[in-house]
């Protein structure tokens, strides 16, 4: 595709030399399928496929957005012109970014050099993948006429927004609330950007957690009520909830969860801007470890916050039918006759929980992304939606495994109250007893409806997030 239009919309000769409207127009006529002297939105859809160049709907969407000055829904030739000759600047800006030598070229080396800057570390043999996606001439350097024509209609205007590809997004939400928080532009948040997306992702969590409870609420029984002397399989303990409490019960504790979703949110990005600027020097990128430690403290901030609603929701979901009337009954119960205290029990184990699952899902994913790019990357350094998906899946997967044990300490810690002749133990204490009355498998129980919600959970707050967002009107980089 880039060699056809260099040869024929870019002509090597014109290239430096032609008058600029000359190879615009050329263009544009080619888009301009039924020759009314305007491109609209369909016409520049259809042009680019038959010219070899499908951006996808957001990134044409965003380029006839960008470039459609007057908003009368069509692009004259005018505006077509001003729109790729703009473009051009903001892309030579970036040629000159990665140029580090100044030779007027880019290797892998300096590609290397420029994405660390950035916070993300790639081998050389990944830098060259990229590189040869967009090498026209084979040379295995990048010349600012390769450059040009390869990024000519994407809507990418600096360097930043070129390795987003890999933005690990925080859209999918598979009922944890550990994961490290999303990373924004300095556009996005003057444009508003930022919270139209952390909308769109606190919308498609409660409805992936609400499609997902009843999983979630065996889980949270298993974790409790699960031991070698009562045993409880998946079958048997729905059985059992729907028996005590009807098809309703399986839902319980879901409106707390739900509700949780907002103010976590908002405190872990504040916190998480805040803990950036301390970790790094102004004008600094945020590396991959500045990140993880940002994240981190980020996510036992906000955790801090919220926990008392942590308490809540498990002790609703293991509440008997009439225990309680509500959310508010609850809290006004264990105020009443546990005190204070009993809002943060577990909550050591459940600080300590944040470390290896952000850890673990951070390093999964750059491992999934990196044996991604040695092994499929051929034409593009895009890796899609379902690979996307599928790696963020994976690696929260993995971060909930290496954290488990300590989540059902803590489950049984806000819970041991509630169980009649239960002694109240400590997080040692709770270690302890279950290793010696049922063993390791013990510090797992309750996984498989754990792992059984993961894939639901994925794609259900993935269409939600992306519906979402158009709603919104998020534009996608």
């Amino acid at each position: 595709m880039l060699r056809w239009l260099r040869g024929f919309v870019l002509p090597t000769a014109a290239c430096q030399d032609a008058e600029p409207p000359t190879r615009y127009e050329t263009l544009f006529q080619k888009l301009d399928r039924n020759g009314d002297g305007v491109v609209d939105i369909s016409e520049l859809q259809e042009g680019l496929k038959s010219l070899g160049i499908p951006l996808g709907q957001d990134a044409e969407e965003k380029i006839f957005t960008t470039g459609d000055v007057n908003k009368d829904g069509k692009l004259d030739f005018e505006e077509f012109m001003k729109y790729l000759k703009d473009h051009e600047k903001k892309m030579k800006l970036a040629f000159k970014s990665l140029d580090k030598n100044n030779d007027g070229k880019i290797e892998a080396s300096e590609i290397v050099q420029s994405l660390q800057i950035l916070g993300l570390t790639i081998s050389e043999q990944q830098a060259e993948l990229i590189l040869r996606s967009i090498d026209a001439d084979g040379t295995m350097t990048v010349d600012w006429n390769e450059w040009r024509d390869y990024f000519l209609f994407n809507p990418v205007t600096d360097i930043e927004e070129i390795i987003r590809f890999w933005k690990h997004s925080t859209g999918i939400d598979i009922g944890d609330s550990l994961t490290i928080p999303d990373e924004f532009t300095e556009d996005e948040k003057k444009s508003g950007q930022w919270w139209r997306q952390l909308l769109a992702g606190g919308v498609a969590g409660a409805v992936s957690r609400t499609s997902t409870a009843p999983l979630d609420r065996l889980k949270v029984m298993m974790q409790v009520h699960g031991s070698k002397s009562a045993k409880m399989n998946i079958y048997g303990g729905f059985r059992q909830m729907v028996k005590e409490g009807g098809i309703r019960s399986l839902w319980r504790g879901n409106g707390t969860n739900v509700i949780k979703i907002a103010p976590e949110t908002a405190v872990k990005f504040w916190a998480y801007e805040q803990y950036k600027k301390l970790l790094t020097e102004e004008g600094q990128k945020i590396g991959t470890f500045e990140r993880f430690v940002s994240g981190s403290m980020a996510g036992a901030t906000a955790q801090t916050f919220i926990y008392p609603m942590e308490v809540l929701k498990t002790r609703l979901a293991v509440g008997r039918t009439g225990q309680y009337s509500g959310m508010f009954d609850c809290a006004k119960k264990i105020l009443k006759y546990e005190g204070m205290g009993a809002f943060y029990k577990g909550y050591v184990p459940n600080l300590l929980g944040i470390i290896p699952y952000a850890g673990i899902d951070l390093a999964v994913y750059e491992l999934l992304k990196s044996h991604w790019l040695d092994n499929f990357a051929k034409d593009s350094v895009n890796p899609g939606v379902m690979v996307l998906l599928g790696c963020g899946a994976l690696s929260s997967t993995c971060g909930q495994l290496a954290s488990y044990p300590l989540a059902l300490v803590r489950t049984r810690m806000q819970a041991q109250a509630m169980i009649e002749g239960s002694p109240q133990l400590n997080m040692v204490g709770l270690f302890r007893r279950i290793i010696s009355k049922e063993g390791l498998p013990g510090l797992y129980r309750g996984i498989t409806p754990n792992f059984m919600k993961v894939l639901p959970a994925v794609g259900i707050s993935y269409v939600v997030y992306e519906n979402m967002k158009q709603t919104l009107g998020v534009t996608q980089k």
